[in-house]
């Protein structure tokens, strides 16, 4: 009796020799990839990495094995830093330009690097009070809160202080670009007089104060927004961008709390390495605001789409184009939310 399972044929198909991933667990090079790069640009060389990994230079002796990850730390905050007042500096530039799109690009972009630079504290946290206590004192009086970047950030936002700038009277470079960007309008300052030139009523001191001060909470410049708010399709660039700057505000201020919060897990209330009291020093910073107008609307807001409309709503603007304009939908906080 013939057995039947010997007459089976197996419709798999046979395996190549050809040094398969599967079978070496090794990626066989691809003959196209290039490998004679002699005079040639290579990844390293554009991203200039010998000048960028030998940047970490540990001051404890012997080196703390935990010095590495505070630096590294520190280092990439300041490379996020730097492309987000690239950012912030087109963003303000577009705006004044009357091209608001591609100004809330801009601004999508930094949101998303906010939340990597607030994620980033987890790492940090992993350094336990006895690991840091372990170099912090060769750390001298350095600290963070000699970063000239994010004093350009918080300027460009529009917590302007003159005060800061002493700070960096042994980094003339540094003072200077910050001076800069003292005497020149915040993306808030840029907002308020793209609303003006778009006919919305904001009031006149607003678009002619002193821009090296930080701008305070103003109750006239609520009724601007008021109608904005409660009229979104008929306002709807300016709808979305209102909400992409409460995003902006929204995530600094996450990441100022996990800044706070990760200081306090590692050194508990002790002083700063700069000389501030520590932890009660940033909390402060939490009740620091960019734009206060925006967050107090909300309590104000009686009106949306499809209810009573707001009385100057009107201005013989042609309505704009929303992505649901005339659908009936819940209107959202734009594409770039």
């Amino acid at each position: 009796m013939t057995d039947d399972r010997s007459e089976q044929t197996d419709d798999r198909p046979e395996a190549k020799d050809d040094g398969s991933t599967a079978e070496k667990n090794e990626r066989k090079l691809e003959d196209e990839i290039h490998t004679d790069l002699k005079e040639q640009m290579t990844y390293g060389s554009y991203l200039d990495l010998d000048r960028l990994l030998s940047a970490q230079h540990p001051v404890s002796d012997p080196v703390h094995h935990d010095e590495l990850l505070f630096i590294v730390q520190h280092q990439t905050t300041e490379l996020w830093f730097k492309l987000v007042i690239h950012e912030l500096l087109d963003a303000r530039r577009l705006i004044a330009a009357e091209r608001l799109q591609p100004a809330l690009k801009r601004i999508a972009r930094v949101k998303h690097i906010q939340k990597t630079l607030t994620e980033q504290w987890s790492v940090l946290a992993t350094l336990t009070p006895s690991e840091y206590v372990g170099f912090r004192d060769e750390l001298g009086k350095s600290s963070g809160f000699q970063s000239w970047q994010y004093r350009a950030v918080e300027f460009l936002l529009g917590n302007k202080n003159r005060g800061m700038l002493a700070v960096f009277d042994s980094e003339p470079e540094a003072r200077e670009q910050l001076e800069t960007y003292l005497g020149e309008p915040s993306i808030y300052d840029e907002f308020l007089r793209f609303l003006a030139r778009r006919g919305l009523p904001v009031p006149q001191r607003l678009l002619e104060r002193d821009v090296t001060v930080a701008h305070i909470f103003d109750e006239e410049l609520l009724e601007t927004f008021r109608i904005i708010y409660e009229n979104p399709q008929e306002y709807w660039l300016e709808y979305e961008s209102c909400e992409e700057l409460v995003d902006l505000e929204e995530n600094f201020q996450f990441w100022r709390y996990r800044h706070m919060r990760t200081v306090l897990r590692i050194i508990g209330m002790k002083r700063g390495t700069g000389g501030s009291s520590g932890v009660g020093f940033l909390q402060k910073a939490l009740d620091l605001t960019f734009f206060p107008e925006l967050f107090d609307i909300r309590t104000g807001i009686e009106h949306g789409p499809g209810t009573q409309s707001t009385p100057g709503a009107a201005n013989g603007r042609g309505a704009q184009s929303s992505p649901d304009a005339g659908s009936g939908q819940d209107i959202g906080a734009g594409p770039f939310a």
